[in-house]
């Protein structure tokens, strides 16, 4: 029942599985992401709700988790997962544990989302209370994260720095996003090249993928490009873009800036013909290419004569104190 519940409070949220979701263990063959099933990270979510006592809380008394896991809220997916508590009701617990340093509150663990809306209907909330370390919180927060399977990969890469920057272990933080080693080497980087400012200004970019963003960064990364970064994400008309149009701008301003620019020589074309007129001669000169082409009656035997002589006629050019171009 506590399975089918916690599935249940899932499809609430309306959330979709997200494709750079990676398993916790590495395994041979693997590709650039290995997909782990829902009912199995649900499984693991669900351990922390099972056979615990469900009592109903004042959202006041709750506190965010001390570490974030998203960058903003989709205003749209809020309001459908508002109508559908506020038409049937909380589905699924939140999980909470007694705040660390503040006596008579608590501190959510997941479920910031269900905490709020009961918060803005005025209810209380379903919540399961359970004493928690630490360590043990940010897993549990991360795997219900990743069984919910909606957060970006900025969103994760974000919530693996964050929690590296606490102390945690690598071991720890793939097994709070269930993702294998490579998978977090790869999202530490990505938010090592860019500053954390420049990803909170740019924001979530739920259509943007983990080898975009780590092609962002080894362009952000470069000092030559640190003002141009700053004169993109600066200007006024930038915060007027949705949050992947603001990637797209910053991407495109960066990686255009990034190619030089091909100085080109200018193509003169000339005629030419003798006082017979019987031929007529157009060449063209680029600097890099020379070509010539003949018309008229003798067009055919003159360039025969000219095909023949190169030799000869090139030799007396070098005669002459011409030379090859460097």
């Amino acid at each position: 029942m506590a399975r089918k519940n916690l599935l249940a409070g899932l499809v609430d949220a309306a959330e979709i599985p997200h494709a750079d979701v990676a398993p916790a263990y590495p395994m041979r063959g693997a590709s650039k992401s290995m997909v782990r099933s829902l009912d199995e990270l649900s499984r693991q979510a669900e351990k922390f709700l099972e056979g615990e006592t469900v009592v109903e809380l004042d959202p006041e008394t709750l506190d965010g988790s001390f570490v974030s896991d998203r960058m903003d809220d989709n205003p749209e997916q809020f309001e459908e997962l508002k109508q559908a508590i506020a038409e049937r009701g909380q589905d699924t617990p939140i999980l909470v544990r007694p705040h660390p340093s503040a006596a008579g509150r608590y501190q959510i663990v997941f479920g910031h989302r269900r905490a709020r809306v009961a918060r803005e209907l005025g209810r209380k909330v379903k919540a399961v209370v359970k004493a928690l370390d630490d360590r043990t919180h940010v897993i549990a927060q991360g795997q219900e994260n990743s069984a919910r399977a909606n957060l970006s990969f900025i969103e994760r890469a974000n919530f693996a720095s964050h929690l590296e920057k606490l102390g945690y272990d690598r071991t720890t933080i793939g097994s709070a996003l269930a993702a294998n080693a490579a998978a977090i080497s790869k999202m530490i980087a990505v938010t090592d090249r860019i500053p954390e400012e420049t990803i909170a200004r740019i924001g979530p970019c739920p259509t943007v993928g983990r080898e975009r963003w780590v092609e962002l960064s080894l362009l952000v990364g470069k000092t030559a490009n640190e003002e141009k970064v700053k004169t993109i994400v600066s200007d006024p008309s930038f915060d007027e873009l949705s949050t992947d149009e603001r990637f797209n701008a910053l991407f495109s301003g960066l990686n255009s800036a990034a190619k030089p620019v091909r100085k080109t020589t200018p193509k003169i074309t000339e005629n030419w013909q003798p006082t017979d007129k019987t031929v007529s001669a157009k060449y063209s000169n680029s600097g890099k290419a020379f070509a010539l082409s003949m018309k008229s009656r003798n067009a055919g035997p003159f360039g025969r004569y000219l095909a023949d002589n190169l030799d000869r006629l090139y030799a007396e050019f070098l005669a002459q104190g011409n030379r090859k171009e460097d």
